[in-house]
């Protein structure tokens, strides 16, 4: 029997590798997999087998493997996940009534020299003491892999089916797969990332964060009731139907995950982008939006073409799940992504585009440049935060592209802004933090919405064009790879130090210290505008005997513009002085210190003056004091908020009296 197990595994393997083998090859295909998986709905069950082949590229042997086991984060209330708050409760409320709580389990696995593994396997904690996680298993190997060698092993697994959980399980006829199936870690060499020697990196699964992979090849085959209808990562290759049930075979080479998802009420729209396949998924009563989505879609596709990169796979695939299966709504994985959509909403509502956009970009930041989403969410939900702006701010208004719906317009920059500073502390964490670390608060609006507006700033700063030129050399140098931020500080260094050499020799290592690394705010203000009259001589100068007592000139003024670095953060920063004469200057301000001042002498007094003008610094927290006007006609916005504000403080006086 271990003889025929092997050579079934050795055949089954050999074509696996073959048919990897035999295309062209644009990651380094370290981990690649084969499996058949089997859908129950009425035991809510997933039976799976699966071929992995695994190359150990690190320069010494390896003696165990680390596995993912992500649905048993979902086992009980005392998992890691559970614990750290990852399930909102009202997804949660009927799971007893039903049991849907989840689990997987690997029922045996054997190596290709027919050891049977089971017996060796035992759960461990990588990040925690928490005994009661089971999200990451041991496997031990008594043939261990030497180096630059190649493993080729196989497992049965059964999984039972979380019922609504963030980003996978069920809801009625609804399902959705993703971090499923017992997945190996990334095992990370010397020099790699921040490793310092070889060593697995297979953190448990948080409710922050979501996988970190190595790339490799997909063949899956899903086996689910006839009247079911599979969207799925990659290309569909073959569909079989046997008795009352139908085996869906799907394929995708280079990739870092694979996600899928089932229903029998799936209507599905084709289309296509140059040589790319788009495949749309909804429920027939949600139809309406296809359009938007295709229209956002390509106009996304052919941004990030032209910006970034080409998008190198044949198939992108949209679910727009129903409502009942909001849990998995707004998420990337690769080649297929799920949008939020509610038809009732009013068109000039951006959430379709909005979601569009985002989870499309995901593609690029860290599907195909696979960073540790994990332990640095900046660099995938940051960096995609940025593009969403962009795109969104080019294809539907600077000023629209977020709402625009009955006189009301609000801004992708705007929102963005809102999200960040209205946050109870913005200042509770850095950028440097681990996805699990923000133990309190400010995981979504430092890695999403921090990340993005000091990336615009950074885009005031330097120029589209060099932004342009950072992200198209990021792409070039690390798709298909695991950069770290030192990878991409470093490209930025580069660039910016070449294409600015004035005014930033060096780089931007003093920038990413203060808005990466550091927790402070940024905020520059106008003081205040002075303007006075000459002081006419008077006294005794060059002749003690004489006297002096001239007359004062009307003609002239001098006028003194005070400013004000009230922020941590410092950045040079451009002011606007405008005089009566309707003349208008801009200087600048290395903003260094805690104040300065911009004096002018002439027949013209200074009327108004604005720091950053072009609204370029988009990390300053409070626009309102970035202007100063002091003729009455031009009524200062500031006078008129002062007013209302002290109207609002003396009617809270008022009431806290009477209370």
């Amino acid at each position: 029997m271990r003889i025929v197990l092997k050579i079934l595994i050795s055949l089954l393997l050999g074509i696996m590798i073959s048919t990897v083998s035999a295309q062209p090859t644009t990651s380094p295909r370290i981990a690649n997999y084969k499996m058949d998986v089997s859908l129950d709905v009425e035991s809510k069950k997933l039976t799976g087998k699966t071929f992995l082949s695994w190359k150990n590229t690190g320069s010494t042997e390896v003696d165990h493997l680390l596995f993912h086991m992500y649905y048993n984060a979902f086992r009980n209330t005392e998992s890691t996940f559970f614990e750290e708050g990852g399930v909102p409760e009202f997804l949660t409320q009927n799971i007893d009534e039903n049991c849907g709580w989840g689990w997987t389990h690997i029922q045996s696995m054997q190596d290709v020299y027919g050891n049977d593994l089971t017996a060796s396997m035992r759960y461990i904690n990588t990040d925690d003491t928490n005994t009661s996680d089971k999200t990451v298993l041991r496997v031990e190997l008594p043939n261990p892999v030497p180096a630059g060698g190649n493993l080729t092993l196989s497992f049965d697994w059964i999984a039972k089916i979380p019922q609504t959980m963030p980003r996978t399980g069920y809801n009625k006829e609804f399902y959705f797969f993703a971090q499923w199936f017992p997945k190996l870690g990334v095992y990370e060499t010397a020099g790699m990332r921040y490793a310092t020697e070889d060593g697995w990196n297979c953190h448990q699964y948080h409710s922050s964060g979501e996988y970190y992979a190595d790339f490799g090849n997909y063949e899956v085959s899903m086996t689910a009731p006839e009247d079911y209808i599979i969207a799925s990562s990659g290309q569909q290759v073959g569909l079989e139907k046997i008795g009352k049930k139908k085996t869906w075979h799907f394929k995708v080479d280079d990739v870092i995950d694979f996600t899928w998802s089932a229903s029998p009420h799936f209507v599905k729209k084709e289309d296509k982008y140059k040589d790319t396949d788009i495949f749309i998924y909804t429920y027939a009563d949600k139809q309406g939006s296809n359009e938007r989505f295709l229209a956002t879609l390509k106009y996304c596709m052919q941004y990030l073409d032209e910006v970034v990169g080409p998008y190198p796979y044949p198939t992108i695939t949209v679910v727009d799940p129903p409502i009942h299966g909001m849990y998995t709504g707004g998420m990337e994985y690769p080649t297929i992504i799920t949008t939020l959509n509610f038809e009732c909403l009013p068109e000039g509502i951006k959430t379709p585009e909005t979601l569009i956009v985002h989870e499309y970009i995901h593609q690029y930041f860290m599907q195909m440049i696979a960073t540790h989403e994990v332990e640095e969410p900046w660099m995938d939900e940051g960096l995609t935060t940025y593009f969403e702006g962009r795109i969104l701010n080019s294809y539907l208004g600077e000023k629209s592209s977020t709402i625009n719906w009955l006189g009301l317009t609000v801004g992708n920059r705007e929102w963005n802004r809102t999200e960040f500073f209205n946050e109870q502390n913005p200042m509770i964490a850095s950028n440097a933090r681990k996805s699990w670390q923000y133990k309190h608060g400010g995981y979504g609006p430092i890695s999403y919405n921090k990340t993005a507006l000091w990336l615009e700033t950074m885009e005031g700063m330097v120029g589209v064009e060099t932004m342009d030129e950072i992200f198209k050399t990021y792409f070039r140098q690390w798709k298909f790879k695991h950069p770290a931020r030192k990878d991409f500080i470093n490209i930025v260094n580069e660039v910016v130090a070449r294409n600015h050499p004035n005014n930033f020799p060096e780089g931007m290592d003093w920038y990413f210290e203060q808005v990466l690394f550091g927790t402070g705010m940024c905020d520059y203000a106008i003081g205040s505008i002075d303007n006075k009259r000459p002081q006419a001589r008077r006294g005794f100068f060059d002749d003690l005997d004489n006297c002096v007592s001239e007359k004062e000139n009307n003609d002239q003024y001098i006028s003194t513009v005070i400013l004000h670095r009230l922020g941590e953060i410092q950045l040079p920063v451009v002011i606007k002085v405008t005089t009566s004469d309707g003349s208008a200057e801009l200087y600048n301000w290395d903003g260094l210190e805690r104040s300065a001042e911009i004096v002018l002498e002439g027949s013209s007094p200074i009327v108004s003056a604005e720091i950053d003008p072009e609204y370029r610094i988009t990390l300053d927290h409070n626009y309102l004091n970035n202007s100063l006007t002091v003729e009455e006609k031009l009524a200062p916005a500031r006078s008129l908020s002062a007013r209302i504000i002290t109207a609002l403080q003396h009617s809270f006086e008022l009431i806290t009296m009477l209370i």
